[in-house]
């Protein structure tokens, strides 16, 4: 039932996120330039690789993230449109609409046992941490929400999820931990020393 109904979901509302995403796509590649999107492996259900893809927001090069983070990429990061893309992945069925953000592959042997469970769904394109203060708690809270939604998961808890996350996008909270472009490296039992 979850997958059909983020499929229809995703279908209802292409008249308005197809023209965005062919929108941004030649906007990146104006701005930043090629690559216009930026695909990277990430774990999915039960810690399984896929590709992740999200518009490319970030100039190349070997500053940190905040210093190669470019004017366009802060302002689709503000409106979270650099995750438009994720939608294919949804489709595909590596992701859903909501479940846990996929993180990084390196993450996998970091985490503790309860923290793994995170990957016992499918990874979201928004989730409970999402709504309950992105990137501006820590990842100690965001993992607690992320096993709390795969514990308590049902629709109308979607439903919600993805009605909080509007209301996210709009008031622009928790985008980036402070002094960061996102979020801080997880590092797993050596942040508890």
């Amino acid at each position: 039932m979850k997958r059909t109904l983020d499929i229809l979901l995703i279908l209802f509302f292409a008249w308005f996120w197809v023209p965005v995403l062919i929108g941004v796509t030649l906007m990146v590649r104006l701005c930043i330039g090629p690559p216009v999107f930026f695909v990277q492996e990430r774990p999915g259900l039960l810690g399984r690789p896929f590709r992740l893809i999200k518009f490319r927001t970030m100039r190349d090069g070997t500053e940190s993230d905040a210093e190669r983070l470019t004017g366009l990429g802060k302002a689709l990061r503000l409106l979270s449109v650099d995750e438009l893309p994720e939608l294919l992945n949804v489709l595909k069925g590596d992701m859903a609409l909501v479940g846990p953000r996929p993180l990084l592959m390196r993450y996998l042997p970091r985490y503790t046992p309860e923290q793994a469970r995170r990957h016992e769904v499918r990874p979201g394109l928004t989730g409970w941490a999402q709504v309950n203060g992105r990137n501006a708690i820590s990842w100690e809270q965001k993992f607690a929400y992320d096993v709390w939604y795969v514990d308590h998961q049902s629709l109308l808890l979607d439903l919600m999820i993805l009605w909080l996350t509007i209301w996210q996008v709009v008031s622009h909270k928790g985008i980036s931990a402070a002094g960061e472009a996102t979020m801080g490296e997880f590092l797993g039992k050596q942040e508890e020393q």
